[in-house]
């Protein structure tokens, strides 16, 4: 993972850590936001990674799909 990278990262995990418990588990994609940003910048790198990360958040809505979305390569 590049630097910029981690520091995207750094929120995500900070998500999964302190609120993701208190938000609960209803997620309509496999594998959840998190997870897939996680592999997304893991990947992609900061750049591509995060756009990925930010495009897969703004799909993930009452009206969005559901089931599993795996990150491209």
């Amino acid at each position: 993972m590049t630097p910029a990278a981690r520091v995207l990262a750094v929120p995500v995990r900070a998500y999964r850590l302190v609120l993701s418990p208190w938000v609960g588990h209803g997620c309509r994609y496999t594998p959840t936001c998190s997870a897939y940003a996680l592999q997304a910048l893991e990947r992609h790198g900061a750049v591509k990674g995060g756009w990925l990360a930010l495009r897969r958040i703004g799909r993930c809505h009452p009206w969005g799909g559901f089931g599993v979305d795996d990150v491209p390569d």
